[in-house]
């Protein structure tokens, strides 16, 4: 019986020790981010949210059907992107651990607001250069580095929380960003256009 009480002991610690390891194998961690991940319990958590985050958004792209496999293929190669963007971090010398934390915190949200992966916690419609017709919708997120989605025409960004001496400010890709100061907004177009609009609160959904 105590053999048996021992077996059981150890299985129920292998578990709870691969809980609070990251998604990937930490034997098989090669970059300095990776090693970093598997000795930082609050780095390791954010690697399975993200891990746990991505699966939903792999499981959002299937249900939608049209187009699944392309969608598939393309999130799976924006995934092993940023992976390759995390492993950068080894650039940015004692601010390594900053630098991944960041990383995790930034892909969260991305793939929240992309997919929609959990509801809105506002909606907010802006009305810029004075016309109605030229609208910038935003969708924000409580993810843990506050999210946004943009919509604008035909194109769909995500962006997130930067600090900022006044308002909130959310930065998107290619230099997109919208700076918001109560009902008011600059919004910035990606790059190369870069085409900067005043933009006031039209509605909230």
């Amino acid at each position: 019986m105590r053999y048996i009480l021992s077996g059981l002991l150890l299985l129920v610690a292998t578990g709870a020790t691969a809980q609070q390891g990251p998604s990937f194998d930490c034997a098989k961690a090669e970059s300095s981010a990776e090693k970093l991940v598997c000795e930082d319990p609050e780095l390791a958590r954010l690697d399975r949210l993200v891990a746990r985050r991505f699966d939903e958004a792999v499981a959002a792209i299937r249900a939608a059907d049209a187009g699944a496999e392309a969608g598939e293929r393309e999130l799976r190669a924006f995934q092993r992107g940023w992976i390759k963007g995390r492993d950068e971090c080894w650039k940015a010398g004692d601010a390594l651990r900053d630098c991944v934390e960041a990383s995790y915190l930034r892909r969260q949200g991305e793939l929240v607001a992309q997919w929609m992966l959990e509801p809105p916690v506002s909606t907010v419609i802006w009305a810029c250069d004075g016309n109605p017709a030229n609208e910038v919708v935003t969708y924000f997120f409580d993810t843990e580095l506050p999210s946004v989605r943009f919509e604008r025409g035909d194109q769909i960004d995500t962006g997130v929380l930067v600090p900022t001496a006044s308002g909130s400010r959310y930065e998107g890709s290619f230099g997109r960003s919208i700076w918001i100061k109560g009902e008011s907004a600059t919004y910035r177009e990606p790059d190369p256009d870069g085409q900067i609009y005043d933009c006031t609160l039209a509605r909230t959904l």
